[in-house]
């Protein structure tokens, strides 16, 4: 019985110690934001764009019309003509294999999701288009949405970045096939995919770009990157629609 005693408050100390660490790092790695670029000061100045949380992964989604506006490079104008149909664009990125089969939480496979954070040097991205038929809200009924104002030029800063994220060959986006849901594609992507820098870091980058606070030990997962946007960037998710 003392032994379990022991053994139990080892536990409890061990526990107690990671949760200090972890407070510790969200902490010393939480970024402050710019308050040159966020709030945007009035509404003139707004333009909302939407962090989707799909439950294991995050995209975010922007007006089209946005897409091809200041900050915008080569390879977002291919995409909006690409996707010249639909008014609403969601943009995500992760790694290469894990992504490509992994289009819904219960297809969820540990294997490959472990290999995708593990190897050595960190695996390929890769970034997916979906054009939106409706409105987001209509579109993920199931996905927490959280909207974000920006000011235009965050919104500008946040396009460069994302234009960045896109690998070209010969000045243009390269398509690598189709896309896991709705009008979508896949496209070969900048950066390496690792338990130091998956999907939701990419979304929170993002948003990082466009000056919105955030805090990267939280937002390693949905789940805290929603607390993360509520808390220090004011910012709820959207009521999700009643089922019958």
């Amino acid at each position: 019985m003392r032994r379990l005693r022991r053994l139990a408050g080892g536990f409890v100390v061990g526990m107690a110690g990671l949760l200090a660490l972890g407070a510790l790092s969200a902490v010393w790695t939480a970024k402050p934001g710019d308050p040159a670029l966020f709030p945007p000061r009035g509404a003139d100045d707004a333009v909302t764009v939407l962090l989707v949380s799909h439950g294991w992964h995050s995209g975010v989604v922007l007006p089209r019309d946005a897409v091809m506006g200041e900050g915008a490079g080569a390879a977002l104008r291919n995409v909006a003509i690409r996707f010249r149909n639909f008014s609403e664009l969601e943009f995500g990125w992760g790694e290469a294999r894990f992504y490509r089969a992994t289009p819904t939480l219960a297809a969820f496979d540990w294997r490959l999701a472990l290999r995708a954070l593990f190897t050595p040097g960190g695996s390929e991205g890769v970034i997916h288009v979906v054009g939106l038929e409706r409105p987001a809200r209509d579109s993920f009924p199931a996905a927490d949405i959280v909207p974000v104002p920006l000011s235009r030029a965050g919104l500008a800063r946040l396009l460069a970045r994302l234009d960045a994220s896109f690998r070209l060959t010969d000045g243009q986006p390269v398509e690598t096939g189709p896309g896991l849901y709705g009008p979508s594609l896949f496209y070969e992507a900048e950066g390496r995919f690792s338990f130091a820098n998956v999907c939701n870091h990419w979304a929170a980058g993002l948003l990082d770009a466009a000056g919105v606070p955030t805090t990267p030990v939280l937002d390693t997962h949905p789940l805290g990157l929603l607390a993360d946007l509520r808390w220090r960037a004011g910012a709820p998710p959207l009521a999700r629609p009643a089922f019958d």
